[in-house]
């Protein structure tokens, strides 16, 4: 990927690259200088998700909501042909200013397509371990489970993501049933 240009898709998608990377290795992988992540911008907050993880950048889609989902879950939509979540990754973060999104990014959740609806692509960044900080549990609970770590970008606060567990169990479940009907 360094120094290459993303192969661009019929659907206009720039895909990134296959591949995992375990949640552990964000901050605590001593056997690799640092982590490279696609940062986007999402309202107020700029986040970084480990490009393992990170299938493509497409331009947004149609979206159908789903009954009983977390705010954050906008919905679903058609991507090569599969169904799949579409999360608003600023109500995600609790970022101020969302609203418009310009993207996509599209990743592998615990082997799951996942859609994150951002506001703009900043490109890929290679973050240095450190340079990023666990995040306290005193910040916020409640997404200790997305928000791995911290750090900084130029003059933006930096939030490093794992989007793992994002969806609820409740939601795949719901989407499954969806797509067993069609």
């Amino acid at each position: 990927m360094h120094g290459s240009t993303p192969a661009l898709d019929a659907a206009g998608g720039e895909v990134i690259k296959e591949g995992a990377l375990l949640s552990s290795q964000i901050i605590e992988s001593n056997s690799i200088d640092g982590l490279a992540a696609l940062v986007v911008r999402v309202g107020s907050r700029v986040c970084a998700l480990p490009i393992g993880n990170v299938r493509e950048t497409m331009r947004v889609r149609p979206i159908e909501p789903i009954a009983g989902a977390p705010p954050y879950v906008l919905g679903v939509s058609i991507i090569r042909g599969v169904p799949v979540p579409v999360i608003d990754l600023a109500k995600l973060v609790g970022a101020s200013g969302g609203g418009e999104w310009s993207r996509f990014v599209t990743l592998s959740a615990n082997g799951r397509p996942l859609a994150l609806a951002v506001q703009g692509v900043l490109g890929v960044r290679e973050l240095a371990h450190s340079d990023l900080q666990k995040v306290s549990p005193l910040l916020d609970p409640s997404r200790a489970d997305v928000v791995k770590a911290l750090g900084a970008l130029d003059r933006d606060l930096l939030a490093v993501l794992d989007t793992a567990n994002a969806v609820p169990d409740a939601v795949w479940q719901t989407i499954a049933l969806r797509g067993r009907a069609s």
